[in-house]
């Protein structure tokens, strides 16, 4: 449901962006009787919904909890996480008849396509009578009792004003930045912002040593900052990526390492002496490729390892086989940026909006939702559920 043209001028909401979180408000606020105009710069709405999950979205998390984002403040997120829970969007999907299933760890996703979601949000917007305008970004916005802002064909007034505009990650699918740059404007603080759930890049020196693994996968537990990830990594032609390193990097500072446990249900060393009574003439390569894979565990033994039977290795050789495999302890270069990444770190400071509402204190009216906002989730859907959480907050109160 997206018009072209309209003849209205004056509306209750004006929503800016047509993602996740400004369909969920347009909605919520739409069925409370407003009148409702979301606009979008893009040529099409939920553009990283459609994206998301392969195709396929994954549209939220069963077990979604606060502990589950990154926050200046790890209290802010409560009030409308627990409004508006995981339960509460399945329903809506069970209400449209949209077929889902788990993949793993609580994360759903649609049977058939991310266009399932994008539907249930317009069909949801137009029952309602939500106005939805693409390829209409808004400009000259100014603050007031009305607001006001133009569009590329008409002015429009209303009472209250929806930034939902994103961040910074993906450009290429239309991410600006615009809803940080309207709060500077407005001298609304915005905390630093940085790619989060991206892969990691690694020094050409460094990643000699793995460019020929690009597909290889591995069960870790990756630590970055103290917080720790029980989840797969991949070798890329640029680094390391899977869904171990996309966590990791949420946490991870330049010039700041991360430890990878490759054996994360032993303890390699006892694992070592007890195959050393058990197995004494099989090979060290064989034992840690039970784990690693045969050619993730040559090249180890080629890099920092010496081959040879178990019943020849002493002490210090298993300190050194454990200290180059439990943790590995890795340096990035860097990440591949906002082009790859999930999300965008930082954002709106959350101490200048209203917990309940998600309204800017200073600015009656005005409010900020979804990925604007300093609130980030872990991977696994739970991004989705801040903008549908956020979404509905604001949508209940603009």
């Amino acid at each position: 449901m997206t018009v072209e043209t309209s003849t209205d001028r004056q509306f209750d909401v004006v929503i800016i962006g047509a993602g996740a979180a400004g369909l969920m408000c347009a909605a919520v606020a739409g069925a409370r009787g407003r009148r409702v105009l979301v606009l979008d710069s893009a040529n099409k709405v939920g553009k990283k919904i459609l994206m998301s999950g392969g195709g396929r979205c994954n549209f939220t998390n069963m077990h979604s909890t606060p502990d589950n984002f990154i926050c200046s403040n790890p209290h802010f997120a409560k009030s409308a996480l627990s409004r508006y829970t995981p339960w509460d969007f399945i329903a809506l999907v069970e209400k449209h008849g949209v077929p889902y299933h788990e993949k793993k760890l609580g994360q759903l996703f649609c049977d058939h396509s991310s266009k399932d979601i994008v539907r249930l949000l317009l069909d949801e917007c137009e029952a309602v009578g939500v106005k939805v305008l693409t390829q209409s970004p808004a400009s000259n916005i100014t603050l007031g009792s009305p607001h006001r802002l133009q569009t590329p064909k008409f002015s429009v007034s209303c009472e209250s004003l929806v930034i939902a505009s994103g961040g910074y990650s993906i450009p290429t699918l239309g991410s600006t930045g615009f809803g940080f740059d309207f709060a500077r404007s407005l001298d609304i603080p915005v905390l630093p912002t940085r790619a989060g759930l991206v892969p990691f890049t690694l020094e050409p020196r460094q990643l000699k040593n793995f460019q020929d693994f690009a597909g290889v996968s591995v069960d870790t537990v990756t630590t970055a900052q103290g917080t720790a990830f029980r989840e797969n990594i991949l070798f890329t032609h640029k680094g390391l990526s899977g869904p171990a390193i996309l966590q990791a990097s949420s946490y991870w500072q330049p010039g700041e390492a991360i430890e990878i446990d490759l054996f994360p249900d032993l303890d390699l060393a006892e694992h070592i002496q007890q195959m050393q009574q058990q197995r004494p003439k099989l090979e060290l390569k064989n034992l840690l490729g039970e784990q690693l894979t045969k050619r993730v565990a040559q090249r180890w033994c080629d890099l920092w390892l010496e081959n040879k039977p178990l019943d020849q290795l002493t002490a210090n050789d298993i300190q050194g086989i454990t200290s180059a495999c439990q943790p590995w302890t890795v340096w990035p270069a860097g990440t591949e940026g906002y082009r790859t990444a999930e999300v965008t770190l930082g954002g709106v400071d959350t101490n200048a909006l209203s917990s309940k509402t998600m309204e800017a204190r200073n600015h009656p009216g005005l409010y900020f939702i979804g990925e604007v906002v300093d609130v980030t989730g872990h991977l696994g859907g739970h991004n989705f559920q801040w903008a549908w959480a956020s979404g509905h907050a604001a949508g209940e109160y603009a």
